[in-house]
């Protein structure tokens, strides 16, 4: 496989974009080599400039549930397109996608659309707060919600210690109102609430962790998040931004039956355009302007374009189309499985629905502590000889696959066919 022409515009890239790249992952940093350029994308397929083939599993990382380019959406922007891009002022189509949301979401009944899953999450982080009048949240470790500075925290040592900033830039004294928990461990959960819970305004969560790789919650773990907030007058929130239409129509609360407080979205309700959502309980959200105090705005937010795209898209997905995914999915985890086994490879398979992810470990992955037991140097030369084969791969150990509507059998089949071989070469 030849990249001339990528390795061309890396070049070219990294004296006029910090690394290269607009998002680091893309940057191939973690698995050793330099990234392809993507030139087109089709179905299930994507092309680079220099003509390489790859059967996709990263999809935009989630929003293609329909595979790239459905003629559906595209027909759909195309026509919305010869309307404008982008008005600043109400629309039908706003109403619309409120009113998919709503009747797809169990928890939700009023959401506000704004322009990125981060967008959203900060929002809902600051609705939690003015509604409870409390100033501190728990989010869980190796929980990823988007780059906004309380968020880019990672734990310190003990159960009660406060957050400490991920990244230069972050004030510590906002980083210290948020508190890291063990992810699908109660009992770590249990004692942040008893020792805070007087400043609490809301618990965060993945209900299924896409971000530190697929990790489903354990029993129990997302019914004791919800009985113990509610006790507690705390906010729970679910950051259903992969979740969100991926794992069920309803998502992770329908699959699961746990409603929460505040939802928040993205990925898939854009059809593969920049967008977000948060939605909940309708006495919670009337505290948001121009109804109630609490201020958010965005200038695109319901652009006219990523809502088209976002309606196509939610319109497009049926419970047969939800079952299709779901055969195909453990088609191509039981493969995947079956060819570490034959190759004697230690690695553990985590799945729900179409999202998965391979660790590298024989260790059962259920947090990010036994995330972090993987052997990423490992997966670096199990991703190269992939891409090599003409499989893409998501660029980091820690990160899902996603499988869509558009995957073939033949795609699954030459997708275990590549894996079988690689994994043989790996020991």
């Amino acid at each position: 496989m030849q990249t001339i022409q990528s390795q061309e515009l890396f070049r070219r890239a990294r004296d006029l974009i910090p690394g290269g790249v607009n998002s680091p992952v893309r940057a191939f940093k973690s698995v050793g080599g330099d990234p392809v350029f993507i030139r087109e994308a089709n179905g299930s397929h994507m092309i680079d400039v220099d003509g390489n083939e790859y059967i996709d599993y990263i999809g935009s990382w989630g929003p293609m549930i329909l595979g790239h380019a459905p003629s559906s959406v595209i027909a759909a922007v195309k026509e919305a397109m010869d309307r404008g891009t982008s008005y600043g002022a109400a629309t039908e189509l706003e109403v619309q996608m409120a009113q998919l949301i709503v009747d797809a979401v169990p928890s939700v009944d009023m959401v506000r659309l704004v322009s990125s899953g981060t967008e959203a999450v900060m929002s809902a982080i600051r609705l939690a707060r003015g509604f409870t009048g409390r100033d501190s949240i728990i989010k869980f470790e190796g929980g990823y919600h988007g780059h906004a500075d309380g968020l880019l925290v990672k734990a310190g040592s003990g159960a009660t210690t406060l957050g400490v900033p991920d990244s230069p830039g972050v004030p510590v004294s906002y980083a210290a109102h948020t508190l890291t928990a063990r992810y699908n461990d109660i009992d770590d959960v249990r004692g942040l609430v008893e020792a805070h819970m007087s400043d609490l305004a809301a618990v965060i969560v993945e209900p299924v962790a896409g971000n530190m790789g697929v990790i489903p919650p354990k029993p129990g773990f997302l019914e004791g998040l919800r009985e113990m907030t509610a006790r507690h007058g705390i906010l729970l929130i679910f950051d259903e931004v992969i979740t969100g239409f991926r794992v069920s129509r309803g998502g992770a609360q329908e699959l699961f039956g746990i409603n929460p407080d505040l939802t928040t979205l993205g990925k898939i309700i854009g059809g593969g355009f920049p967008i977000g959502a948060y939605g909940g309980r309708r006495e919670i959200m009337e505290q948001m302007a121009p109804v109630g105090p609490i201020y958010q705005a965005g200038t695109l937010s319901g652009n006219p374009i990523a809502v088209t795209a976002g309606i196509a898209t939610l319109n497009s997905l049926t419970y047969e189309l939800y079952r299709d995914l779901e055969g195909k999915a453990t088609r191509l985890a039981e493969g995947l499985s079956e060819a570490t086994r034959q190759a004697g490879v230690k690695a553990t398979l985590n799945r729900v629905g179409s999202m998965m992810t391979g660790f590298f470990t024989d260790t059962d992955v259920v947090d990010y502590e036994t995330a972090k037991s993987s052997d990423t140097a490992r997966f670096g030369r199990y991703f190269r000889g992939m891409l090599e084969r003409g499989v893409y791969l998501a660029p980091s150990q820690f990160e899902a696959a996603f499988v869509s509507a558009a995957h073939s059998p033949e795609d699954i089949d030459a997708t275990i066919t590549a894996a079988n071989e690689v994994l043989r070469e790996l020991e």
